[in-house]
């Protein structure tokens, strides 16, 4: 040994290890007479055989193979001198491994040892038979292998529980199976082996109680139920080293009776967290409502009685006691006496704050634990300042813990302050842990945000500061919370501030990446601002090209594409970086470019535009990207993890918002279906009898397709004008004339014969509907509902139709009437139309001033009460310029009656109006139930676009009014 400490290199220590080996293997030879049974040397003496193994054992260590001398050490192993056994079982601990072909050899010997044991001389050559059980036992616990557990475990257990059995073998015994049951589970049955370990749980040998509590609680964590039984037993032990102080001197650990005893009884409570609530109820046994009662009282006093002690030793015994009987208590729950609970708080808040750093990040990882536990919030944050003392430590583990317990106690209340005391903090922390505060950072600006321009402007802050650290999952859940939100000016303020953020020269790329998706997506809201035009936001971006990477410039290519498609300014600008790139090395940003630069070749405009335009909503997933990287990092018993995937208030509230709007675009979606038409397609599918017709009966004609184009034009003309014609062909021609004061109207049809032949059983069906009230008076006939009834209109003649209404309630589609006739020579016309009586019929105009328009506007934000559409000017519309802009306030005015609201509209490209929806219903107390209605029509003229937002107390109110304006501004 000492020849190869000093060696001065490794060819040294291995030359002298051949040689020693070599050494030994001459000695360990043997022929003749001196060859043993087993393959032995007989002619070694007892001290060169255990000289000469430690040698083998030490060679092993080293880490060399050693691959003969197992018959000397199997000699060993069969002598009944303790030091020669001794010597024996420890080689062969450290040679054998359990799939060993000679481990056949020698289990007869380790049964023989283990259960019936010979006496082995001890010391002062005293005999004793504990010791080769041990011994034995201790080498099947190192050994493990597969054989050896089958063929000794049921010899384990019974020495485990046979009464000859000394305390020294049955702690062995314990830990041997222990490790047994951890290689295989299943060769101990829980209800059997229950009663067993009832009757070891009663030794009175605290020792035996220690191994015995770690058997139990191995087996216990596999599988509970079966030793739910044993709770009573470990009620008992604790409580009589807790409340009696019942410790043999030997196990008193600076005068605290046996802490790893207690420790690992309360690890086996914490699996049994309904214990507590099943030994409260009314019909638990009395035994059983004892010993809960006994529990609640031993977890008071440890949480009373512990303290800070001058001995470092003690401190820490007694702490580790008091850490696991907090945790026992957040086990609990809720269901835990609360004065426990405001007890552990307390003691947590006075730990945190000691010098001592090991107490302090115990009590910031079990307090983080205890803030999970519902009515703890208010306790938690008395020691938030505390905490994020903490958060500046030298020792990196009680800062992660400590920004643990910042996550936890992060809520709706004290978000903000949090938040920014970490982004504060986050210039100046270290590497290790930057990745980690930006996640959680994240996770907690997304949850607890009241508004949603404040999470931006947060990641925007944690790009600035430690872009490095900022995943993609983090910048992409940004978008993903941009897109999904369009109501209010969320989309509009983060181009904004986007753009801002990328307009220096040195920008993180990965601003840049976000920039560009942003941008690309919504810059269009904010081109009309000073130096935000589309050209100015190609500028911005593209002075990034040279410094980003190629994921960044693929998303910029198809930033460009969305640019040039919205701006002909662009175009000049994005063709040559197209045509460079085609030649790019970069596969991604080659075929991007190619197939852009192709695209308008390729497709007419339309076909481009609908290929290019806003990405939809993205699917809301129930873990997001971010969460699912925390559970990652940390797993699934992390007190942080917990709290991620827990739902915020303002996430419910969000979630419930875009639920609304999903089911709203649905029963939109299922009235369009079930009316065949909107406003902007205001008539049904056309019917020509064949589909499920009878065959005896007659073909019904429908209206024409090529009539229908001028039909959604006539419609769209009427919802603003007074009068004029509503369908027309060589047959009939359909007029209307319509005035409406207030909630009410009269509307007059008239049903125009173009034929020289009569029109017979001329019929007009109108759908009732609850929100329109209406009566009904026609030329004689008119109005019959028989197949058979009707009227007659002759050539060149009208029949006439005269509807008084009066609107009752909201609504966003107009009644439906169908038209149906027949010809003189038998055929029969069926028109399925809509009368144009829209919401804006109805309405009243206001004239506000604009701090009052404005103040309304805002008073009005939410995702239920505003209505927003972006349109295209059709492809041959002139050019959006100021007379442009007359004929849409025209519009606003006088076609959709609303007020113009002067003085609050920030560019000549916006007009702005309000008006008063008039209904007939009636509130309590008499009057007339009124909508109050705000409009606000913003122009692109580089886009060629119109944004629509409509701001009312009702959704079917700004719906209707959206609708109509869209329709109206596509005629302008």
């Amino acid at each position: 040994m000492s020849s190869i400490d000093h060696g001065q290199a490794m060819e040294e220590e291995e030359q002298r290890v051949d040689k020693e080996l070599a050494n030994i293997r001459k000695k360990f030879t043997a022929t003749g007479k001196q060859l043993g049974e087993d393959g032995s040397n007989t002619s070694l003496s007892s001290y060169q055989r255990k000289k000469y193994v430690w040698k083998l054992v030490y060679i092993h260590v080293l880490g060399y193979d050693v691959d003969f001398g197992y018959p000397e050490v199997l000699a060993l192993v069969r002598s009944n001198k303790y030091s020669e056994k001794c010597v024996g079982y420890t080689s062969l601990s450290l040679l054998l491994r359990g799939d060993d072909p000679l481990m056949n050899s020698i289990l007869s010997t380790i049964r023989r040892d283990m259960t019936s044991p010979q006496p082995t001389s001890g010391k002062n050559n005293a005999p004793t038979t504990d010791t080769a059980q041990s011994l034995a036992l201790c080498t099947i616990a190192n050994i493990a292998g597969l054989e050896l557990i089958q063929t000794l475990h049921a010899e384990v257990q019974h020495t485990l529980v046979a009464k000859s059995s000394t305390p020294n073998v049955k702690k062995k015994a314990a830990l041997c199976l222990l490790r047994l049951v951890r290689t295989s589970p299943k060769i101990v049955s829980g209800r059997e082996f229950a009663p067993h370990m009832a009757q070891l749980l009663q030794d009175r040998h605290l020792g035996v109680l220690t191994s015995a509590m770690s058997l139990l609680y191995g087996l216990a964590s596999q599988n509970p139920r079966d030793y739910e039984s044993l709770i009573p037993y470990a009620v008992h032990i604790l409580g009589m080293l807790v409340l009696k102080k019942a410790c043999a001197r030997e196990y008193l650990y600076y005068r605290t009776p046996s802490p790893w005893l207690q420790i690992k009884l309360l690890k086996y409570l914490q699996l049994y967290p309904q214990a507590l609530n099943s030994g409260q109820e009314k019909g638990a046994p009395k035994g059983t409502r004892e010993h809960i009662g006994q529990l609640t009282t031993v977890v008071s006093k440890i949480m009373t009685e512990t303290d800070v002690s001058d001995s470092i030793n003690k401190s820490n015994a007694d702490h580790s006691v008091l850490f696991e009987a907090v945790s026992l208590i957040v086990t609990w729950g809720s269901t835990g006496p609360a004065q426990l609970r405001e007890g552990g708080m307390k003691l947590l808040g006075k730990f945190i704050s000691v010098r001592e750093p090991n107490i302090r990040y115990l009590g910031l990882l079990t307090m983080a634990k205890l803030a999970q536990l519902e009515g703890t919030a208010s306790s938690i944050k008395k020691h938030q300042a505390t905490v994020l003392v903490s958060l500046k430590d030298a020792d990196i583990s009680v800062r992660r813990r400590a920004l643990d317990l910042l996550f936890v106690m992060c809520d709706t209340d004290n978000a903000e302050r949090i938040v920014d005391e970490l982004v504060a903090h986050l210039v100046m922390a270290d590497a290790v842990i930057r990745e980690e505060m930006v996640l959680k950072i994240a996770i907690l600006a997304e949850k607890y945000a009241t508004d949603l321009r404040w999470y931006v402007d947060t990641i925007l802050k944690l790009i600035s500061i430690s872009g490095d650290h900022v995943s993609d999952p983090i910048w992409h859940r940004v978008v993903q919370i941009v897109t999904n939100h369009p109501q209010g000016d969320l989309q509009a303020y983060t181009a904004a501030t986007l753009l801002v953020a990328a307009s220096p020269r040195r920008c993180h790329q990965t601003a840049v990446r976000v920039a560009a998706y942003v941008l690309g997506e919504f810059g269009f809201l904010v081109a009309e601002r000073p130096g935000m035009s589309g050209e100015e936001q190609f500028r911005i971006l593209h002075q990034h090209w040279a410094t980003v990477d190629e994921q960044t410039r693929a998303i910029l290519v198809s930033t460009y594409a969305k640019l040039a498609n919205l701006y002909e300014e662009c175009r000049p600008l994005v063709a040559p970086v197209f045509a460079r790139c085609k030649n790019s090395v970069e596969v991604e940003i080659q075929q991007r470019a190619a197939e852009y630069a192709a695209m308008r070749e390729a497709f007419n405009p339309e076909a481009v535009e609908d290929l290019l335009r806003e990405m939809p909503p993205f699917e809301d997933k129930k873990q997001s990207a971010l969460e699912q990287r925390l559970r990652e990092k940390e797993g699934d018993d992390s007190a942080a993890v917990a709290k991620a995937v827990r739902p915020s208030a303002e996430q419910r509230k969000r979630a419930a918002q875009s639920a609304a709007a999903a089911r709203a675009a649905e029963e939109v979606a299922a009235q369009q279906a079930k009316n065949n038409g909107n406003l902007d397609d205001p008539i049904s599918p056309i019917s020509d009898g064949s589909p499920g017709a009878d065959p005896h009966e007659k073909a019904t004609i429908g209206i024409p397709k090529d009539v229908i184009p001028a039909m959604r034009k006539a419609f769209s003309n009427l919802c603003t004008a007074p009068s004029g014609v509503l369908f027309e062909n060589s047959i009939l021609q359909v007029g209307v004339k319509h005035e409406y004061v207030g909630a009410q109207g009269r509307i007059s049809v008239f049903f125009g014969n173009l034929r020289k032949t009569p029109l017979k059983k001329f019929r007009a069906v109108l759908e009732e509907s609850n929100h329109i009230k209406m009566q009904k008076q026609g030329t004689q006939g008119l109005l019959d509902d028989g197949e058979d009834g009707g009227c007659t209109v002759e050539p060149r003649t009208q029949a006439k139709l005269l509807l008084l209404v009066e609107v009752a309630a909201p609504f966003d589609d107009a009644p439906a009437m169908r038209v149906v006739f027949e010809t003189e020579e038998g055929e029969v016309h069926e028109y399925p139309l809509r009368l144009p009586i829209v919401a804006t019929c109805f309405m009243e105009p206001v004239t506000l001033e604009p701090a009052a328009f404005m103040q309304r506007w805002k008073s009005l934000e939410g995702q239920d009460r505003e209505c927003q559409e972006v349109v295209k000017a059709p492809p041959n519309a002139p050019k959006i310029d100021e007379e442009y802009m007359k004929r849409i306030a025209h519009i606003i005015t006088n076609g959709l009656k609303f007020g113009r609201c002067q003085g609050c509209d920030p560019t000549p490209w916006t007009v702005s109006g309000a008006a008063t929806f008039k209904t007939g219903a009636k509130d309590a107390n008499g009057n007339n139930i009124n909508v109050g209605c705000l409009v606000r029509v913003e122009a692109n003229p580089q886009a060629g676009a119109f944004r629509v937002t409509t701001r009312t107390l009702h959704p079917l109110c700004s719906k209707a009014v959206k609708n109509v304006a869209l329709v109206s501004i596509k005629l302008a």
